[in-house]
């Protein structure tokens, strides 16, 4: 879901002020009452520290997620600006009170008491220096005790940030604090879509991969001032942060099992044809059954690198990841004709080692072949032709039924393909 589609409903009417704001405070809110208070005061200090500090001014924007204990009502009259945002979820309420602040310098925090809005300061600073973001570091910062469950700091945070840190390299080491500062240019620049708590690692991912400068800063953790239940569910959430990494990483999802499955099954097709054209001598460590296994592990390889190349070009198109140089060399050669005919040339030449294979066979009266390396490898064959076919058609698709496969960049921009008469 993008920005665009997200519903974004001003609670009061306000409109755009009639002097540029500096910096927005964003909290997502969702039945407050109870930190609302000590929230607006705290934020309303962080923007008196931010003016004394920096000359900036500043506003506050609850983004209210469908409270029904008279949260809305409250932060109004508490001198915040309330924006309703009917999808539910954490990040859709931040995408539409981010899309709806109006300053230049956008923080982030909850509004359950557990971040403290002076530290902030320092990451609006960061944002002044150059920063497009600057994550907060509870790590750094430090946690109160009682403020975060032992699983969640010992086992779900430091995981799923270190298996972002190796898919994006983003070198931080607190991927999931609340408290955050991004510019509006590059919050719009991002596009993120992740209504729940993936929008956490989202920002990250494609700060990372749009390579956009990010730094840390430390943030404080207290024990919240809620007396509900807390909207995050270690368990599931865990996943939807893990899935979403696992959705934003084409190399780590497709192209390293893709790596593995083809380098097994060549190692295994080499050894065993060494063996069988008298190369190597004895018993070969690769009989009918490895081969069998060889010829799955090419061919689930090979779609796999299909698929590793759409998503790379899915996220290229979509803006938030840059064409790979390799790939853009090959644009040229990457289009649905040339995947066709490559398919096709498979195809038949699977058919003609199936029908020397057959003649073989009918030479020594259809008894048993004496090995089923020849039969496997033009089935292999076969079956990645026509792979190779419909992933053509397949890329076109994504290409918006273009025959050029890749982007092809213009300046700094990424366009979905060459236009037909180029």
């Amino acid at each position: 879901m993008s920005m665009e589609q997200l519903s974004v409903v001003p609670w009061e009417g306000v409109e755009s002020p009639l002097v540029a704001l500096d910096v927005s405070i964003v909290m997502p809110c969702l039945n407050e009452t109870a930190s609302l208070p000590h929230c607006l005061a705290n934020a309303r200090e962080a923007l008196a520290w931010m003016e004394t500090c920096y000359g900036l001014t500043g506003e506050i924007v609850v983004a209210d997620n469908g409270s029904h204990d008279g949260s809305q009502a409250l932060a109004a009259r508490l001198g915040a600006r309330v924006i309703h945002v009917p999808t539910r979820g954490y990040g859709a309420a931040l995408i539409g009170g981010c899309d709806g602040a109006f300053g230049r310098y956008l923080l982030i925090g909850d509004a359950d008491g557990s971040y403290d809005f002076i530290d902030g300061v320092a990451m609006i600073g960061r944002l002044i220096e150059g920063a497009d973001l600057c994550m907060g570091s509870r790590f750094q910062g430090g946690i109160a005790p009682g403020a975060m469950p032992w699983k969640n700091r010992y086992i779900g945070n430091p995981v799923l940030t270190g298996i972002l840190n190796l898919f994006f390299r983003s070198g931080i080491d607190d991927a999931h604090c609340g408290l955050r500062a991004i510019t509006k240019d590059a919050f719009k620049d991002l596009g993120l879509s992740g209504v729940g708590m993936e929008f956490a690692s989202e920002m990250v991912v494609k700060a990372s991969l749009k390579k956009i400068r990010i730094e840390q800063a430390p943030a404080r953790l207290s024990v919240d001032l809620r007396r509900r239940p807390p909207h995050l569910r270690p368990w599931r959430d865990g996943w939807r942060h893990l899935r979403y990494l696992l959705m934003l990483s084409p190399t780590w999802v497709f192209g390293v099992p893709a790596l593995f499955a083809i380098g097994s099954a060549i190692f295994i097709f080499g050894v065993a044809a060494l063996f069988a054209l008298g190369v190597l001598h004895g018993l070969s460590p690769f009989g009918t059954s490895w081969t069998i296994i060889a010829g799955y592990l090419f061919t689930i390889g090979h779609f796999s690198v299909l698929m590793a190349v759409a998503t790379h070009f899915y996220g290229v198109r979509r803006g938030y990841r840059s064409l790979h140089p390799w790939l853009g060399g090959l644009s040229n050669t990457l289009t649905l004709e040339n995947a066709l005919l490559a398919g096709a040339v498979m195809m038949i030449a699977s058919l003609v080692a199936f029908a020397a294979i057959t003649v073989g066979w009918s030479s020594h009266g259809f008894t048993a072949l004496p090995s089923i390396l020849p039969l496997t490898l033009a089935a292999v064959l076969g079956a990645v032709g026509v792979q190779t076919a419909l992933g053509g058609f397949l890329l076109a698709i994504i290409a918006d039924h273009n025959a050029r496969l890749a982007p092809f960049a213009i300046g700094a921009e990424v366009w979905p393909a060459k236009r037909p008469h180029e």
